[in-house]
């Protein structure tokens, strides 16, 4: 097939076609999929990794992050696993992948231990920040949001994917990059549907890949640009990368995969939607930028509380635990709070202005100590996600000096702009892919990592169940024979993803015009309040884009073909919310679900997992108990005593 665009720099090998084979298959370069690779291949599993950008600087945090959740087994930590892997749970009201957030908190300093071996950095061995109070003196190790118990820890994370793709290759790990993985292979062994692999698409050259394996390990991203989409400004529509938009979650779900708490939505917090500033370029308090002090206008200073109520006289206290509180989670999100108004680590604005606190609000990092001042304007800001050049560089070449200026906060709170009601995200422990004990998924052979996971987090999430699924895919595949796959799904799915290259502009639609539309379907139809009539109006509107509007999409080059690939898988994606969104008929406060024609709140007969997959072209469910996964310690120690006694030993370097 000949592209249509003639300046195109790449081959036009369209239509060309490649058979890879493997033992395990990675699809998806971020974190998780790094870690999954590196752990299969240390099991001595041919791997093959998958990956549509670059490897080396590829994913959500492909450009830094600042801070390493739920470290807890590092040697400054006076928390377990267990208290904060179950503080996870409780904040969330069992709405929580307890097997995951477990994983994470078990191994999550084991990985970054590897991270440092690998030529990452995770400590002040410069001595920076000597003498800081968040600073360890013996191990160089410098910690975030509560100095008393030194679970979070605050690294170089800018230095962490170049470490890794230098570590896949000194594995030997085959990198097939600028490939897009487009769909899951499956058979049928002994009645039951499994993984056999998957297929997919180099973007440079428009080149097929049939990728076959004993195992497969989903470690894409959690999905985006479903209600909030800016065609003209799309480098800013959303917080993560533009190629990070659910492409697993859409693979899934067409190959019988199983969901849960899909019908969880957040107003948008975390995307700037073409018409914010960017996340983390206000002033705030929140996350990166916690405990900063925040003034009004008037430049009185808005105190901080405890969870008490209690409010606090200085800046150290706002890093320790309250009088009787054993520790508080990331971000100043603080476990059982009593009391309602808790300072400006909230977002209860009304109670500011009640107070009589003047708009607009100020982050005021000169009136910190230098070294705090100096860890969040310079450390924290510049290694957190598009912070480094975009924010850091950029404003301190405009003349931004935290030692004399203030940053101003936009929006009502610390948010950088007002999000609508019907605008909104998956934010905050998100829904996706149910998961067992070894993170696989409901089919043999197929296992889920980092974003692709319901309820996933952050960096140290990502890294440690991606280690996790590698070291369980490669046993599985130790133990499995190459299955072989049925050559007419590979040829349907090449023709479909060709079938743009054959429509002409002048004809057709663009990608960007799908994606506006699927955008405005979902804040129209399953926005923040939804009732049955809305959901399958909405449902019919899609399926109406489907029939007349997909046929019609163009694209000039491989590149653009990409593009329309994630706009599909969009629209798959918004599909699988309003089916499981007709599935929940009650509303739910910690799923951030409300209906208006079933507006009894979390009744205990739904206060389960509702999961969603398709089988036979027709939608499923199941209803699974909240804590279906144990006790998390002895649950975790009954399937990983290997790993216990051979790698599991925390040991510094």
């Amino acid at each position: 097939m000949e592209m249509m665009d003639h300046t195109w720099p790449y081959a036009n090998e369209a239509g060309q076609e490649e058979t890879v084979l493997c033992d395990v298959l990675v699809l998806g370069g971020g974190l998780s999929g790094c870690f999954a690779a590196i752990a299969a291949a240390r099991r001595g599993q041919k791997v093959v990794l998958v990956e549509k950008g670059a490897v080396e600087r590829s994913g959500a945090a492909g450009t830094g992050f600042d801070h390493w959740e739920s470290a807890c087994t590092n040697p400054c930590s006076k928390v377990t696993p267990e208290e904060i892997a179950g503080a996870y749970v409780r904040e969330q009201d069992w709405y929580s992948n307890g097997i995951a957030h477990y994983i994470e908190c078990r191994e999550g300093y084991d990985r970054l231990l590897d991270l440092e071996r690998f030529g990452g950095k995770i400590r002040d061995t410069e001595g920076e920040f000597r003498g800081a109070e968040f600073r360890d003196e013996k191990t160089g190790l410098m910690f975030a949001y509560d100095y008393e118990n030194r679970f979070t820890l605050r690294v170089w994370g800018s230095t962490f994917k170049p470490a890794l793709y230098r570590e896949l290759k000194r594995l030997g790990v085959r990198m097939y990059e600028r490939t897009e993985a487009t769909a899951l292979l499956t058979a049928v062994r002994d009645g039951k549907k499994v993984g056999v692999g998957a297929l997919g698409m180099d973007v440079h050259t428009g080149k097929f890949y049939v990728f076959r394996s004993r195992a497969t390990i989903l470690c894409m991203s959690r999905p985006a640009r479903v209600w909030l989409f800016d065609a003209d400004l799309t480098g800013l529509c959303e917080f993560r990368p533009m190629p990070s938009i659910g492409s697993g979650h859409a693979m899934g779900w067409k190959a019988g995969v199983e969901f849960t708490m899909m019908e969880k939505s957040v107003r948008a917090e975390f995307s700037a939607a073409g018409r914010s500033f960017p996340p983390y370029g206000t002033g705030n308090n929140h996350n990166t930028w916690y405990a900063a002090t925040m003034v009004d206008a008037r430049g009185v200073e808005i105190p901080y509380v405890d969870r008490d109520g209690r409010e606090l006289s200085t800046v150290s206290e706002r890093y320790r635990p309250a009088p009787g509180q054993k520790f508080f989670l990331k971000g100043g999100v603080i476990d059982n709070p009593k009391y309602e108004y808790r300072g400006p680590e909230t977002l209860d604005f009304d109670e500011l202005m009640r107070r009589g606190y003047q708009l607009p609000f100020y982050a005021d990092l000169s009136r910190m100590p230098r070294m705090e001042r100096k860890v969040i304007w310079g450390m924290m800001i510049g290694e957190e996600a598009k912070t480094k050049i975009p924010i850091l560089q950029n404003y301190t070449e405009r003349g931004f000096d935290p030692e004399k200026h203030r940053l101003q906060s936009y929006g009502t709170g610390w948010q950088s702009a007002n999000f609508l009601e019907q605008e909104r995200q998956f934010f905050g422990a998100p829904g996706g892919i149910l998961n067992d004990w070894d993170l696989k998924t409901n089919i043999d052979g197929i296992y889920a990592a980092g974003d692709q996971l319901y309820a996933s987090d952050c960096a140290g999430f990502a890294c440690a169940t991606g280690y996790y699924a590698g070291r369980k895919a490669a046993a599985y595949s130790a133990g499995t024979e190459l299955l072989p796959y049925d050559p007419e799904q590979a040829a349907a799915e090449k023709k479909r993803l060709l079938a743009p290259l054959s429509v002409s502009p002048e004809e057709g639609t663009d990608w960007k015009e799908l994606n506006r539309a699927v955008s405005k379907a979902m804040q129209n139809y399953c926005g923040g309040v939804k009732c049955e009539a809305l959901l399958r109006e909405g449902l019919d509107l899609l399926q109406s884009f489907e029939r007349e509007i997909v046929p019609r999409l163009y694209a000039c080059n491989p590149h653009e073909l990409m593009r329309t690939h994630e706009v599909l898988d969009i629209l798959t994606v918004a599909q699988i919310v309003l089916h499981a969104c007709l599935l929940r008929t009650s509303s739910s406060v910690p799923l951030c679900f409300e209906r208006s024609d079933h507006p009894e709140k979390d009744p205990e007969k739904d206060r389960v997992h509702i999961t969603v997959y398709q089988e036979d072209g027709q939608v499923k469910s199941r209803r699974v108990p909240l804590d279906f996964f144990g006790d998390l310690r002895e649950e975790y120690e009954k399937r990983n005593q290997e790993y216990i006694r051979q790698e599991g030993n925390h040991g510094e370097i």
